[in-house]
């Protein structure tokens, strides 16, 4: 099936249906693509290991992160 014939499927559904199928179709183009999740966190993932080389950003031991968590929710 061809896309022509697709629109004119589509366009011979009742309007509650073309609502639904425009309402999936919207929400398609905001999903993104393995490929895209995979590549933010790639980035993210290099951004974050440049500030700790740079000294930008301080690491701390699980045992301190630890305390600053249980200090923020007393």
């Amino acid at each position: 099936m061809n896309s022509t014939a697709i629109e004119q499927s589509a366009l011979s559904l009742p309007k509650p249906d073309r609502a639904h199928l425009v309402h999936l179709l919207l929400d398609s183009l905001d999903d993104p693509s393995d490929t895209d999740i995979q590549e933010l966190w790639l980035n993210a993932a290099k951004r974050r290991a440049d500030e700790i080389d740079s000294g930008k950003v301080k690491l701390v031991s699980g045992q301190e992160l630890e305390r600053k968590v249980q200090t923020l929710f007393k």
